[in-house]
C-alpha cells in the first residue's frame, strides 16, 4: 500500500481514535485517473482495484494494472471518435464493468462525465441531452435504453449529439435462464466470459451506433498524460426536485479528494478488504461508494451487475466473495429483515453503513442483533461527499444522522440565517471552503438556482433538521417534504419510524396532503406485513399507536393501503410520486 490518501488530507485524532481535524489539498494538476489510478497500477500492479460478476455467471477480477491498460485503451478509442477535453459525454451503462474503464477514460481526456440512470424516457433524455450539450452517448445494449435513444433522437432536435457508442453487457442480469439456473442465449454470456480472454469480448451491431467492446480490444493501450487541472469539471449528475426540472450539478476534482472522508472515515475501508456498496452507476451513490473514495484508499470494490434487487442473493455474495464492508440503502436493509437468516454465512463483514433516506430505529436493532454489527449513518447529496456522519470509533445514535464531519462547518441556520437553537428545526447549511472539498462548482446553465442555493458563503442544502444538546443531527426532511399542519412543521421520518414499530406496517411513506382546516394534513402510505388487511379497525389502532408514542397532532388522519411504495432505481421511497397521484384522485374516505 501506498498511502496515497495521505498525500492529500491533513487529520488529527483524539486518544480514542475520533478524527477531530481534516483538510484536503491537492495540486493544480491532480487527475484521478493518472494520480490514484495509474499510480497505483504502475506501482503496485497486482492490487485488485475490483471483483465484478454477473447473475448470468460471469466473473473478473480487475486489478490497477488493468484497469490502466484497459481505460487507456479506452481513452485511445473515444479520442479516435473526436471525443475530447470539455465535451460532455452522457454514460448509460447500468453496472457493467466498462463503466469503469470509461470513468477512467473520460477523466483522462477532461471530459464531464454524466452518468445517467437506464430508466430515462424520451422526455427525460431529450432535457438531458440538450441541456448539457451532450456530445456523445455510451449506452447499454441491455434493456431498452438503445431503442429510448434512437426514438428521442429521431422525435427531438438533440444537434449536440456526434457519437453514439453501444456496449454489449453481456446479460446484465436479464438473460433468460433454464431449470438449472444456466443461461439460454445464443450468444456467449456467463461463465464462458470469465477471466481475461472474456473481457470486452462480445460485440454488438445496431445501426448508427459504434460497438464499444470490439472497439477498445482493438485500440493501444499505450495513452500519453494530458493537460488537466484540478478545477476543471469532470463530472456532472441531473438532480431531480420536488417540481420542475432536474438541476445539473457540476463538480470539480475536489469533489473526488473529498469523497475520502466518506470511504476513509465512514464505509471504514481498508486495503486487504473488500466493500459492497449496492448503487447503479447512474447514480451519485455509485461514485461515493465504488470508485472515488476507495480507489483513493487502494480498496478493492465489489460489483454485481444484477437488473433487480432479491436480497436472499445480496446476503449470499456477502459470504461467498467475503464481503469485510457494506453500505445500501434502509430500504435495502429491511428487505434483508424479510430472509431467513441463519441460512446465510456474514461472518466476513466487518463494518457497515447507510444513506440515502434516514435509518429507522427498528433496522439499526434488528441488523445489531442479526449481526453484531452497528449501521453507521450517513448523510449528504448529489452536491456533496459525505457532510454529516457516524464516522469510526464514534458511537452512534440510533435515529440520528450523525454529527458533522470536521470536512466542513455544518450548522442548522434559521430563514434569516441565524443559527438555530438546540432542538430547533431549521435548514441545514456548510460553510463553502477556500479550497473546494466537495461543494458543487455550480448548477451547470442556472445562474439563478446556483444563486438560490450558495449565497453569502453558505450552501443551502435543502434538507432540514435538528441538533440535539450533544451535537448529534436528527434528519426531519426536505424542505418540500415538511408537513406544515395548523401551524406545527411536522417530519415524516419520524412518523415512519413509530409506524414502523408496529408489527402490522413492513413499509411506509408519510406526505401531507391539502386539509381546508389545517392547511395540510398527515397522510400515511402504508405496506402492511403478511398476515394483516386493510380495514378501518387497524385505521384507528394506527392512530392511537402513533398518538402513544409521539405529540398527537402528528398522527396521520389519513392511511392509505397499498401493495408496494413507489422507489427509485436504488430503492429510496419516492414521496412526491405519492403526492402528484395525491392531487390526481379524491383522497376523501381513504381513512
Amino acid at each position: 500500500m501506498r498511502n496515497i490518501n495521505l498525500r492529500y488530507v491533513d487529520e488529527t485524532y483524539d486518544e480514542n481514535g475520533i478524527l477531530q481535524t481534516y483538510s484536503v489539498h491537492y495540486p493544480d494538476s491532480f487527475n484521478f485517473g493518472y494520480d490514484v489510478v495509474d499510480d497505483i497500477a504502475v506501482n503496485d500492479p497486482e492490487r485488485r482495484a475490483m471483483v465484478w460478476c454477473n447473475p448470468e455467471g460471469e466473473e473478473h477480477v480487475f486489478t490497477f494494472a488493468d484497469m490502466k491498460k484497459w481505460s487507456d485503451k479506452t481513452a485511445n478509442f473515444l479520442s479516435e471518435q473526436g471525443i475530447g477535453k470539455g465535451d460532455f459525454v452522457m454514460v448509460i451503462l447500468r453496472r457493467h464493468y466498462q463503466f469503469w474503464f470509461t470513468a477512467v477514460a473520460l477523466a483522462k481526456l477532461g471530459c464531464i462525465m454524466v452518468p445517467a440512470t437506464f430508466m430515462l424516457k424520451e422526455h427525460d433524455l431529450e432535457y438531458r441531452l440538450n441541456g448539457a450539450s451532450i456530445k456523445a452517448i455510451i449506452a447499454t445494449s441491455v434493456g431498452d435504453i438503445a431503442d429510448i435513444v434512437d426514438s428521442t433522437l429521431k422525435e427531438y432536435d438533440c444537434s449536440t449529439v456526434e457519437k453514439l457508442i453501444l456496449v454489449n453487457g453481456a446479460g446484465g442480469g436479464l438473460t433468460p435462464l433454464d431449470d438449472n439456473g444456466n443461461p439460454v442465449s445464443d450468444e456467449p454470456v456467463g461463465a464462458a466470459l470469465s477471466g481475461e480472454e472474456g473481457i470486452c469480448a462480445t460485440s454488438v451491431q445496431r445501426q448508427g451506433w459504434v460497438d464499444f467492446n470490439s472497439s477498445v480490444r482493438a485500440a493501444s493501450d499505450v495513452f500519453e498524460r494530458r493537460e488537466t487541472f484540478a478545477v476543471e469539471p469532470t463530472l456532472m449528475y441531473f438532480s431531480s426536485g420536488t417540481a420542475g426540472n432536474p438541476k445539473m450539478v457540476l463538480h470539480d476534482y475536489g469533489y473526488v479528494i473529498g469523497h475520502l472522508m466518506t470511504a476513509k472515515h465512514w464505509h471504514n475501508v481498508r486495503p486487504d478488504g473488500i466493500h459492497f456498496t449496492i448503487a447503479d452507476t447512474g447514480w451519485g451513490k455509485a461514485v461515493w461508494g465504488k470508485f472515488y473514495g476507495q480507489w483513493l484508499m487502494e480498496a478493492c470494490v465489489f460489483t454485481y451487475d444484477f437488473d433487480r434487487y432479491h436480497a436472499s442473493e445480496i446476503l449470499s455474495l456477502i459470504d461467498k466473495y467475503q464481503i469485510t464492508t457494506l453500505c445500501c440503502p434502509p430500504t435495502m436493509y429491511r428487505l434483508m429483515m424479510q430472509e431467513d437468516f441463519e441460512q446465510f454465512d456474514l461472518s466476513s463483514l466487518e463494518y457497515s453503513t447507510t444513506a440515502g433516506e434516514a435509518l429507522n430505529p427498528d433496522i439499526f436493532y434488528w441488523w445489531q442483533e442479526q449481526t453484531g454489527l452497528t449501521i453507521f449513518e450517513g448523510f449528504g447529496q448529489t452536491e456533496t461527499p459525505l457532510t454529516i456522519g457516524n464516522l469510526t470509533n464514534t458511537t452512534p445514535r440510533p435515529g440520528s444522522m450523525g454529527k458533522p464531519v470536521p470536512l466542513f462547518q455544518t450548522e442548522i441556520q434559521r430563514d434569516d440565517g441565524s443559527r438555530c437553537d438546540v432542538g430547533q428545526t431549521g435548514e441545514i447549511c456548510i460553510r463553502v471552503p477556500e479550497v473546494n472539498s466537495g461543494i458543487m462548482m455550480e448548477y451547470y446553465r442556472n445562474p439563478e438556482k446556483t444563486a438560490e442555493a450558495i449565497y453569502d458563503g453558505w450552501y443551502h442544502t435543502g434538507d432540514t433538521a435538528w441538533c440535539d444538546e450533544d451535537g448529534y443531527f436528527w434528519y426531519v426532511g426536505r424542505n418540500d417534504d415538511v408537513i406544515k399542519s395548523s401551524g406545527y412543521r411536522i417530519g415524516p421520518f419520524e412518523i415512519e419510524s413509530v409506524m414502523l414499530e408496529h408489527e402490522a406496517v413492513r413499509e411506509c411513506a408519510v406526505t401531507g396532503v391539502p386539509d381546508p382546516i389545517r392547511g395540510k394534513a398527515v397522510k400515511a402510505t402504508v405496506v402492511l406485513a403478511e398476515g394483516f388487511k386493510p380495514s378501518d379497525g387497524l385505521t384507528r389502532e394506527l392512530q392511537k399507536w402513533v398518538k402513544k408514542k409521539t405529540a398527537p397532532y402528528k398522527y396521520p388522519r389519513i392511511i392509505d393501503y397499498v401493495s408496494e411504495l413507489p422507489r427509485t432505481v436504488n430503492g429510496k421511497i419516492r414521496r412526491v410520486a405519492i403526492r402528484e397521484q395525491d392531487e390526481n384522485k379524491n383522497i376523501d374516505g381513504l381513512v
